[in-house]
């Protein structure tokens, strides 16, 4: 199950002078509220006319690379990724270094399925497409047939929350 996607926003002139003023952020709400719920939160410190923020924590973006400086664009485009394609969302953000397009280019056009290992893939694979007698089914090698679509780049896999997720490479 994913936490709460979330950002902590700190105000900049506070924490410079020794004072912890911030506050969390739903990143999944719309980019203008996260952009007022940062601006109140400048309002609200201690420091007067604080006008700089920094996130000092954040929650829901395993695999994800916020930093200090993160744009708040950036940050809304991932929590909404995540909201919408689930636990898979992380490690696909990982794998494509946070571009979100590739991201969504590869779940729409090339994502074949999640299975318990990838050997799984490479017997349903074969047995879809052709019918294998008994007497030879214990001769076919789906570990070495795997590593070649591997190596050959014909597909790639990620981990999932209950197994491995499986793309094939156009």
């Amino acid at each position: 199950m994913i936490s709460e996607i979330q950002i902590y926003v700190a105000c900049l002139a506070a924490y410079n002078n020794g004072i912890l003023h911030g506050e969390w952020i739903d990143a999944t709400q719309s980019l203008d509220d996260m952009k007022v719920a940062v601006k109140s939160m400048l309002v609200a410190s201690p420091i007067e006319d604080a006008e700089e923020y920094a996130i000092h924590d954040h929650e829901g973006f395993e695999g994800c690379s916020i930093g200090e400086y993160s744009s708040l664009e950036t940050v809304h485009e991932f929590a909404s990724f995540i909201e919408e394609h689930g636990e898979i969302a992380h490690d696909l953000l990982a794998y494509f270094s946070g571009c979100t397009e590739e991201a969504s280019k590869a779940l729409e056009d090339s994502y074949l399925g999640e299975y318990d290992s990838v050997e799984n893939y490479a017997r349903e694979l074969t047995e879809s497409c052709y019918t294998i007698p008994n007497i030879l089914e214990f001769y076919i090698d789906y570990e070495s047939m795997v590593r070649d679509m591997e190596m050959s780049g014909d597909i790639f896999t990620i981990g999932s929350g209950n197994g491995i997720a499986v793309f094939c490479n156009h």
